[in-house]
C-alpha cells in the first residue's frame, strides 16, 4: 500500500462531502475527468474501494465512510494553518464629500496602501452625513466646526485656511490684489459653503459682480482653473493644483477661524485598528504638506 499524496485527499474530501464528482470539481476549480482520475488511483494506492458509482452521484462504502472522518479533519486543520499564515485583509468605511475625496484622498490612497497594505479602504462621497448607527461608516471627514451631532467625537484635521486662487494666466492678465475690497470687482466663483459672501458680509463688501456657483468645491476649482475667475477654497483641497501650476495662489485668510476638516466618529464606540491606523496616516499627511 502506497501513502497517498495530498491533492488525492483533497479530491477525496471534495467528492465525499458533495458525493458528485462534478460538483467537487467545481469547488476545486478543476475538471470532473481529473477528480474522478485522482480518486481511482487513491483507491489503487489504498487498494479498496471508496464509493459506489451510481448514474446520479456516489455513495460512500463502509470503508469510504470510515476513511472519510479523519480525513476531513485533517484537510480543516491544514486549511485553518495556512489561512493563519496569510495576512488577513480588513476594511475602514469612510464618508467623506465628493469634492475631499477627488482632491485629497484618491490622490493620496497608494501611500496609504503602501503603509498599509492589509487595510482596505471603502469610501462614500456623499453631502449627506453619516448615519453611524445603519450605513456602516466608521470614520466621517466634514467641513466645519463641532459639535458634529449627538455622542460625537471630533478630531481637527485641518484649519480651514482659505486661499484665493485663479490659473496662472488669469493672474497675468489680472490687476495685482493688495486688499480683499479688490476682490470685490473681480470674476469670482465659490461652493455651496458660499465663502466669499461670508467672507465680504464679515468685512462689510459686497461683490460688485455676479458670483459664479457650483455645489461643490471641485467645481468651482476646475472653473478657476479654466481661467472663469477666482476661487476661494481651503488650503488641504489646493495642494496638488497648486504643485502642478494649474492654480496660483493670489490672496490667503489670515483669519483664526473653528471651522476645518475633522475626523468624526461615535464617541461611544469602541476603538478600531483601522480607524487608528487611518487617523495616523491622515496626520501624517497633512502635517508633511505643512513642512514642504
Amino acid at each position: 500500500m502506497r501513502n497517498p499524496n495530498l491533492n488525492s485527499l483533497k479530491m477525496f474530501d471534495a467528492a465525499a462531502r458533495h458525493l458528485n464528482f462534478r460538483l467537487a470539481a467545481q469547488e476545486l476549480n478543476l475538471t470532473q475527468g481529473a477528480v474522478a482520475q485522482q480518486v481511482r488511483r487513491l483507491e489503487s494506492d489504498l487498494g479498496m474501494q471508496l464509493f459506489y458509482r451510481k448514474a446520479r452521484g456516489l455513495a460512500l462504502t463502509e470503508v469510504g465512510r470510515s476513511y472519510h472522518g479523519p480525513i476531513h479533519r485533517a484537510m480543516t486543520m491544514i486549511d485553518d494553518a495556512t489561512r493563519r499564515l496569510q495576512p488577513q485583509n480588513i476594511s475602514i468605511t469612510l464618508s467623506i464629500t465628493p469634492s475631499f475625496a477627488s482632491k485629497w484622498l484618491v490622490p493620496r490612497l497608494a501611500s496609504f496602501s503602501i503603509a498599509y497594505p492589509n487595510i482596505e479602504v471603502k469610501t462614500v462621497a456623499s453631502e449627506t452625513l453619516a448615519n453611524f448607527k445603519s450605513d456602516g461608516v466608521d470614520l466621517a471627514i466634514r467641513l466645519g466646526q463641532p459639535p458634529f451631532g449627538n455622542e460625537l467625537h471630533a478630531e481637527l484635521l485641518a484649519p480651514l485656511d482659505l486661499r484665493a486662487v485663479c490659473s496662472p494666466h488669469f493672474a497675468k492678465q489680472s490687476v495685482p490684489i493688495r486688499q480683499l475690497k479688490d476682490f470685490t470687482q473681480r470674476p469670482l466663483i465659490q461652493d455651496s459653503h458660499n465663502l466669499w459672501n461670508r467672507l465680504f458680509e464679515e468685512a462689510g463688501l459686497s461683490a460688485q459682480n455676479r458670483i459664479i456657483q457650483f455645489n461643490q468645491t471641485t467645481l468651482a476649482m476646475d472653473a478657476a482653473a479654466n481661467g472663469q475667475g477666482i476661487a476661494l477654497a481651503p488650503r488641504i483641497l489646493l495642494t496638488i493644483d497648486l504643485e502642478q501650476g494649474r492654480l496660483v495662489e493670489l490672496w490667503r485668510d489670515t483669519r483664526t477661524s473653528q471651522d476645518g476638516y475633522y475626523i468624526v466618529y461615535p464617541a461611544n464606540r469602541e476603538s478600531i485598528s483601522t480607524r487608528e491606523a487611518f487617523k495616523t496616516w491622515a496626520a501624517s499627511e497633512v502635517a508633511r504638506v505643512k513642512t514642504e
